[in-house]
Order: structure tokens, then C-alpha cells, then sequence
């Protein structure tokens, strides 16, 4: 499947994060330049910023490899998660848009319209529509890029427990968004910190892969954003 040469990172990213490339596994540029069906140009690219990001290593006489974050590292996302998330809530108080905040009415509506009817998947996209959409409301492309990040590499090393109550945690949202749009910053901060603790202590961490390399065979892309 051919995809646009600017979107080869992402792919690769999405990849990595789904598993279909397994943590340790090689990323040989021709394979992935096959199997995304661009050039070898604009997959080393992609290497290199998947390398800055954390998801590949390079490694004498292996080359381009994706990475294997200890235990140890897969925690520290989680800590910096719970830090950054309440601190992008007190500034969206601050910060946002009515059009911020009308987006966000509206995910609070619908997810508590699918909390009661009980439709996970649902509640799953629209929790990481919702959290995209607080970090974009803090007005820091800085802020907003590192959370987004976290929440990539979150996905790819933990399985996220779905809400003992997704009733409740929607209500949890819809109390932060009323904080936001009453400009109270530490209520904010004070709500969201709760949340996302209670949602970090859900996180199981994924069993470590066999490791293989990536597979030489051309398949479907899937270049959709995880949800976390």
C-alpha cells in the first residue's frame, strides 16, 4: 500500500505501536521502503525521528532497531503522564478557545450518551479524541506534542484497563471541562491529576515479545492515531 512519503513516519510509528514491529526486531530501510511503498529517502528520515522520539535505536552491526524500554522506563511514561496531563488542564483553563471548549462539551455529551449505553470501543475513541483535544486547549504546541508522545509510547508498553465505571468517568470529564470553561485553573488541575492517576493504576504492562524481524511481506498500512 503506497502512502505519501511526509506520512512514512507515522506509519512506521503506528506500526511500531500496534506491535506489528516487534520491540527489538530490525527495521531494514529496503524492507520498510517495500512494505510502505516509497523510497528508501524518506523512510531513513523516519528512522531518524522514530530514534529521537525514543521508539527506534540504531545498533552496531544491526543497524535500525526498535526499541526496548525496561520496566523501569515504561513507569517513568506513566509519572510523567500523571504530571503533564493536570498541568495542561490548568493552562487550557487559561488558554482555550470557545471552539476548544464547544469540542469539548460535545465529547462529554457523547461520551456520556455511550457510558450508558455501554458501548466500549466508542468510549475508548472519544476518551483520546477528548484528551487530544485538553492538551490542544492549553495553547503549547511544546506541551502538546510531548503529551501526545507519551500517549503513543503509553499504548505500545501497556494494555489500559477499561473505567470500573465509564458513567463515572465520564462525569470526572465533564466536571474538568466546567473547571476549564470557568477559567479555575487548580480545580482543573486538581481533577484531571485524580483522573489520570486512577486511569495510570488501570495500565498492565504488555508481556515482552518473542523479537522477530519485520515481516518482508507488503501489507495494509494503518496509519489511524492510537488512542490512550
Amino acid at each position: 500500500m503506497r502512502i505519501p512519503a511526509h506520512s512514512v513516519c507515522t506509519a512506521i510509528r503506528e506500526d511500531i505501536v500496534a506491535g506489528v514491529h516487534e520491540r527489538g526486531s530490525r527495521l531494514t530501510e529496503e524492507v520498510l521502503a517495500r512494505r510502505y511503498g516509497v523510497s528508501r529517502v524518506p523512510v531513513r528520515e523516519a528512522l531518524r525521528t522514530l530514534e529521537a522520539e525514543g521508539f527506534v535505536v540504531t545498533r552496531r552491526h544491526a543497524g535500525a532497531c526498535v526499541a526496548e524500554p525496561t520496566g523501569q522506563e515504561a513507569a517513568d511514561l506513566l509519572d510523567m503522564h500523571v504530571l503533564l496531563e493536570p498541568l495542561g488542564a490548568a493552562r487550557a483553563a487559561q488558554r482555550r478557545t470557545e471552539a476548544h471548549l464547544k469540542v469539548l462539551r460535545g465529547l462529554v455529551r457523547l461520551g456520556r450518551e455511550r457510558a450508558g449505553q455501554g458501548s466500549s470501543e466508542d468510549l475508548r475513541s472519544l476518551d483520546g479524541w477528548f484528551h487530544d483535544t485538553l492538551a490542544q486547549a492549553a495553547g503549547s504546541p511544546a506541551l502538546s506534542s510531548t503529551l501526545a508522545q507519551l500517549r503513543h509510547k503509553i499504548a505500545w508498553m501497556y494494555v489500559a484497563g477499561a473505567p470500573a465505571d465509564p458513567v463515572t468517568d465520564w462525569a470526572e470529564h465533564a466536571a474538568v471541562v466546567d473547571a476549564i470553561a470557568r477559567g479555575d485553573g487548580e480545580r482543573a488541575r486538581t481533577l484531571t491529576a485524580r483522573h489520570t492517576e486512577r486511569a495510570a493504576a488501570a495500565h498492565r504492562l504488555r508481556p515482552a515479545p518473542t523479537g522477530a524481524d519485520v515481516s518482508t511481506s507488503q501489507q495494509a498500512v494503518n496509519i489511524a492515531s492510537p488512542r490512550n
